[in-house]
């Protein structure tokens, strides 16, 4: 058998010799038109991602915003896919992007923990995005991409050491970062307060009281309160106050931090001008790799407060502070889209936008001045698992293979980012973890009519907070909240008592049996379904409860990243530019 196979070959052989000797230029031109097939199947495309910090959904123009000018953003939904169900897996900074990062749930690498805030609030703590977890960037890295972080980073530094940067971007695949390692605060801007209220961690009214009580007492005369205990106790309150209003006047100068790679460039730094800075480096980056798949992760710090704008932008808008920053980025983008243009690179390249969750309602700057997104018709928002916190933009774009104009209401994830960016850059997702979101491509291109996405599963911290549940059969969007966060005043949608909606039990109410919604009838989440207004009221409950338990089955315990011991400040996991006596300050920007 082998020798006629080798006779029919060589057959074969003869018979094109004998056709294309008298013609060599025939063959040549064969051989070039199959090499160039073959590189053109090869090209891989390059990876834009871009992620504004606390962006609702209802501020852009493409989502129905009639009153701000979005007109980059707009244009980049316009010629390509909007996704209107597109939800982030967590409604906090932190989570949501090692969500984003990994396609996996926060809880599955521990960027969860049992206490308020549930953010890194130091670039000091040692808490962070473990080495061992697999972002995009890494195995786009593998496979031959130049990769760069460009922006907020959130997701720790530093281990046991100021400069050991065990958390690093570089660590988890960028060749290239330049932006914040935590994130922009109040604290970062003066004039706009801080975020750090000890009065509400610890109450001041019963310090006031223990003190009252005290100096009553040794007023009275009475015998066991020495006038030293008095004295000391009153000594150790002022020593302890004098330090607290010290740390948080110290704080710009340990938290606001601008790096570029491994080297700080500016401590403090300056807000105004950083999205122009960061734009910069954004089309920087895109020139210097137009020869090459490259994949770039623009981490807007705007719209978190404290706000900020160039000059360029402030006053342009009718919706203050906050309207100038969002025309900012839009503009920003608008950047990104032009460089791609003068350099022939949209055809071969996916761009996608979205927040890194809801708009964060409870913010008023420190005059009381509401400086806030808009959610559009969902309820609550950033902190909370209501729509509002979670339902965010999603915009993807590529011309020539995702079809423009489309809209898309099937239920997705952030985390489906991940799946989708390995599958593009020509990698493999891990087999030996859980992977939680599903490649969108087929979705994108029409060759699919329904997400992968049967069950999500909401988590507030590390408490399973809600369920959503596309049945494969049906068109409703099914939504359980096991618990909903207090509202102050009750009639409203914020939680203004603390800065963040928390988890813990003081300040949740439990729903036994689940508080459920139709989503494909309520988006806005403003009536709750029962026995007696939906038949399949307990038969809904029940499918969920299956799956959650097999959901649960399938987390595996890890260290909690955001337990107080790795949420803390340690002196010596303090990044400095100078010494601690020049209070480490420096402008290094280049």
């Amino acid at each position: 058998m082998g020798m006629r196979e080798k006779s029919k070959g060589g057959f074969l052989l003869d018979t094109m010799r004998a056709v294309l000797t008298p013609c060599p230029y025939i063959l040549l031109l064969l051989l070039l038109m199959g090499e160039s097939v073959l590189l053109q199947a090869n090209i891989k495309p390059s990876l834009i991602l871009m992620m504004l910090d606390d962006l609702g959904i209802g501020d852009l123009g493409c989502y129905g915003n009639t009153t701000l000018r979005t007109t980059n953003i707009d244009r980049l939904a316009g010629e390509g896919v909007k996704l209107n169900h597109h939800i982030a897996a967590a409604s906090l900074c932190t989570p949501s992007r090692a969500a984003f990062l990994t396609g996996r749930y926060p809880i599955r690498s521990g960027i969860v923990g049992d206490s308020r805030p549930g953010v890194f609030l130091f670039n000091a703590a040692s808490g962070g995005l473990p080495a061992q977890e697999v972002t995009f960037a890494k195995i786009a890295k593998q496979q031959g991409y130049e990769t760069a972080l460009i922006g907020k980073w959130h997701l720790g530094l530093n281990c046991k050491s100021s400069d050991d940067h065990c958390h690093h971007p570089s660590v988890h695949g960028f060749n290239y970062f330049f932006g914040i390692p935590l994130t922009n605060m109040r604290d970062c801007q003066a004039g706009h307060g801080t975020v750090f209220q000890i009065q509400r961690y610890l109450p001041y009214g019963t310090m006031a009281i223990v003190v009252i009580s005290a100096v009553v007492l040794h007023c009275s005369g009475l015998i066991f309160l020495r006038r030293g205990l008095i004295l000391g106790l009153l000594s150790v309150l002022g020593v302890a106050t004098l330090l607290t209003a010290g740390f948080i006047c110290i704080i710009p100068y340990l938290n606001c931090i601008l790096l570029r790679d491994h080297s700080i460039v500016e401590q403090p730094f300056t807000p105004e001008n950083l999205t122009q800075k960061m734009t910069l480096e954004a089309v920087e980056f895109i020139e210097r790799n137009s020869g090459k798949p490259f994949l770039l992760f623009l981490s807007y710090l705007q719209v978190h407060t404290a706000l900020f704008a160039s000059a360029a932008f402030r006053g342009t808008s009718s919706h203050g502070i906050y309207g100038d920053a969002v025309q900012e980025v839009d503009w920003s983008v608008g950047q990104i889209l032009q460089t791609l243009d003068r350099l022939r690179l949209r055809e071969n390249t996916l761009l996608y936008l979205t927040s890194d969750q809801g708009a964060h309602l409870e913010e008023v700057s420190a005059a009381g001045e509401v400086h806030r997104g808009y959610n559009g018709i969902y309820k609550a928002g950033k902190s909370t698992n209501w729509e509002g916190g979670i339902r965010v933009p999603g915009i993807l774009s590529w011309l020539g293979t995702i079809p423009s104009g489309r809209e898309i209401d099937e239920p997705t994830s952030n985390m489906d980012l991940f799946p989708t960016v390995v599958h593009l850059s020509g990698g493999v997702v891990p087999q030996d973890r859980k992977i939680d979101g599903h490649n969108l491509m087929d979705l994108l291109q029409g060759k699919a009519e329904r997400s992968n996405h049967e069950f999500l599963f909401h988590y507030c911290n590390s408490y399973l907070n809600a369920v959503r549940w596309h049945p494969n059969n049906s068109s409703s969007v099914w939504k359980a909240f096991y618990f909903t966060p207090d509202f102050y005043p009750k009639d409203r949608t914020t939680c203004q008592h603390t800065q963040v909606c928390l988890c813990s039990p003081d300040y949740v109410t439990s729903h036994n049996p689940p508080l459920l919604f139709d989503l494909s009838t309520d988006p806005s989440e403003t009536r709750p379904l029962s026995p007696d207004t939906e038949p399949a009221f307990h038969s809904v409950l029940a499918a969920m409860e299956q799956a959650v338990e097999a959901h649960q089955s399938s987390v595996r315990p890890v260290e909690s990243q955001l337990s107080a011991g790795n949420m803390m400040w340690k002196p010596w996991l303090q990044p400095c530019c100078s010494t601690i006596a020049q209070l480490c300050r420096c402008q290094q920007y280049q």
